[in-house]
């Protein structure tokens, strides 16, 4: 997943693919665990994956705090 494409999903959309990577990241480890996984490099993609979605959705929480207008104590 790229970042640009991360960007130009809705919130309620990262917030969707982030469950889900993250369920499958614990089936893959889960099954890593007692099996051979037939592409290991899977869990270090979504390990990548997840990073990035949790940075755009924190970049947006700070935004939205920031872009709250400050009270003016001059009136």
């Amino acid at each position: 997943m790229r970042p640009e494409e991360i960007r130009e999903m809705a919130d309620v959309d990262i917030a969707q693919a982030l469950e889900q990577l993250v369920g499958e990241l614990f089936d893959l480890r889960m099954r890593g665990a007692y099996e051979e996984l037939e592409n290991p490099e899977r869990i270090r993609q979504l390990r990548r994956d997840i990073a990035r979605l949790k940075t755009i959705q924190h970049e947006r929480q700070l935004g939205a705090a920031r872009a709250v207008p400050r009270r003016s104590d001059d009136a």
